[in-house]
């Protein structure tokens, strides 16, 4: 066979990401403000936006029809002629493929605001008024750095303790706590550590009480040497405070050499301490949940979904203005062309908003319709999900639903909900029966805990056993796992606890 160069076609399909896909999937799984930040660069980049700043079509000047194109953006509406383009960012995104003390906040719970009822149609901020006085009060709040070293620069004027206090400082983190040992910072400094253990006890003396400590015991001993509550029997406590931690009564009064009502003074006077005493300067300022979807239920008993449409960007294409200038005599190919892409950009971007509101808008109601119990009986209800389940209903892609459901969240009479909460895990039921959801499992052991009498307080196995006649199939370690991932303590430690209140 003679070998030698020739040419051959072949056809071929493939997945190829344009910046229009791109950019779809992009603003999927933007929260709410940071879609609000990318559209506000938008406009500002390209001059065929423009802000909605009614709900609906700009009025056209008398006698003149408005031109095509000027539809608001942002909210999911049916109507008109049902006319598409040849690529929209539904058709893209459906061919989208996979490629100190103690920690007690429960895992998996709800990053909810808390258990109270949101109506529909209305925000969770505050008014104009009380939020620019906020955002204000935030402006004028100074860092802790600041703070310390107005006070630092007032008590010394000597130039190289004003130098080691400075650097010193600069090792303090958010929670008011000295990073570094001081050898080392002596060396690098080129001074003698004695130095250095001067300026920090100057620092250590400036407000808030119990600032630049290296260590949590040193922190709260600074707070009760600063209220003259440091006797031998505190500072036994505070070199102990593991034991503290345990809530081991009899081991403090030891220890301390003090009776059992004054350990639990002491333990009491304890509590009122600030562990972080750097948390008030500096830190970021809570940012308000804002649900970008509601659910509330119907006359008819059935559940409606809306989105929130002070989360949904509104903008125009100004098709009007890109007429006059694109026809303009003056205007040269080159503007022409820049007008163009800014038009082909514009309406994208106006398509894919839309495209990105109906999205969420279809995985809130099958989420809404997967799990109705949970709306209507509580978390015990709550049905094991999974994104495949969804995106099966929905007919997208499992990717696509996991985009959506990102830093996306959902208010109902129950509370403010992140939309991946309603995503877990199944745990199987005795006897063959419907499975429960890992979190209405930990529901379940944390009403039982709650439950508990001072002299039957239930042990992991008893646990199990309960939920066992409860339908729940569950291992004794997986209890443990929920348990601790809740925060709560070993029936060993809640049955000390218990005994201590009595």
């Amino acid at each position: 066979m003679a070998v030698g160069p020739r040419l051959d076609l072949r056809q071929s399909q493939g997945l190829v990401m344009t910046p229009q896909l791109q950019q779809a999937i992009k603003l999927l799984q933007l929260s709410h403000q940071e879609l609000a930040e990318y559209v506000e660069q938008e406009l500002e980049r390209n001059p065929l936006l423009e802000r909605a700043e009614g709900d609906g079509l700009p009025e056209a000047p008398e006698g003149e029809p408005a031109e095509a194109g000027e539809a608001p953006a942002g909210e999911a509406e049916t109507g008109g002629d049902g006319a598409e383009p040849a690529e929209t960012p539904e058709a893209a995104l459906d061919t989208d493929m996979s490629n100190e003390y103690a920690n007690d906040s429960p895992a998996d719970q709800p990053l909810a605001v808390g258990e109270t009822p949101i109506g529909p149609g209305k925000g969770a901020g505050f008014d104009d008024a009380e939020g620019d006085g906020l955002d204000r009060r935030a402006a004028e709040s100074k860092t802790l750095r600041e703070h310390l070293t107005e006070q630092f620069l007032l008590d010394t004027e000597d130039p190289i303790d004003r130098a080691i206090g400075m650097h010193l400082i600069d090792l303090v983190d958010e929670a008011g706590y000295l990073q570094g040992e001081l050898e080392p910072i002596a060396e690098k400094l080129g001074c003698p550590r004695q130095r250095v253990e001067i300026v920090l006890r100057l620092l250590q003396s400036l407000d808030p009480a119990g600032i630049c400590a290296r260590t949590l015991a040193e922190c709260l001993a600074l707070q009760l040497i600063e209220r003259d509550r440091f006797d031998p029997a505190m500072q036994a406590m505070i070199q102990n405070l593991e034991l503290v931690a345990r809530r081991d009564i009899a081991a403090l009064v030891k220890l301390c050499g003090v009776d059992r009502d004054d350990v639990l003074d002491m333990l009491a006077e304890l509590k009122r301490l600030n562990p972080k005493p750097g948390l008030a300067f500096g830190h970021e300022a809570v940012q308000t949940v804002v649900p970008d979807v509601f659910v509330r239920r119907g006359p008819k008993g059935d559940w409606l979904v809306d989105l929130n449409s002070e989360t949904l960007p509104k903008v125009l294409v100004n098709a009007r203005y890109h007429a006059r200038v694109a026809s303009g005599a003056a205007a040269s190919k080159a503007d022409k062309q820049y007008l163009s892409e800014c038009l082909a950009s514009a309406n994208w971007l106006v398509r894919a908003l839309d495209q990105r509101a109906t999205t969420i808008l279809k995985v809130a109601s099958e989420l809404v319709r997967r799990q109705e119990s949970f709306f209507l009986r509580g978390v015990e209800h709550l049905r094991p999900l999974i994104l495949r389940d969804i995106a099966d209903a929905i007919e997208m892609h499992e990717s696509t639903v996991s985009r959506v459901t990102a830093n996306k969240y959902l208010a109902c009479s129950r509370g403010i909900f992140e939309l991946k909460y309603f995503f877990t895990a199944a745990v199987p039921a005795t006897a063959g029966g419907e499975a429960h959801s890992a979190a209405a499992v930990r529901h379940r052991i944390k009403t039982l805990i709650e439950a508990e009498p001072a002299d039957g307080v239930l042990s992991d196995d008893r646990l199990v056993e309960l939920l066992t006649v409860a339908g729940v199939n569950v291992a004794r370690r997986t209890v443990a796992k929920y348990r601790e991932a809740m925060g709560i303590p070993s029936s060993l430690e809640r049955r000390r606890l218990k005994a201590q209140e009595a």
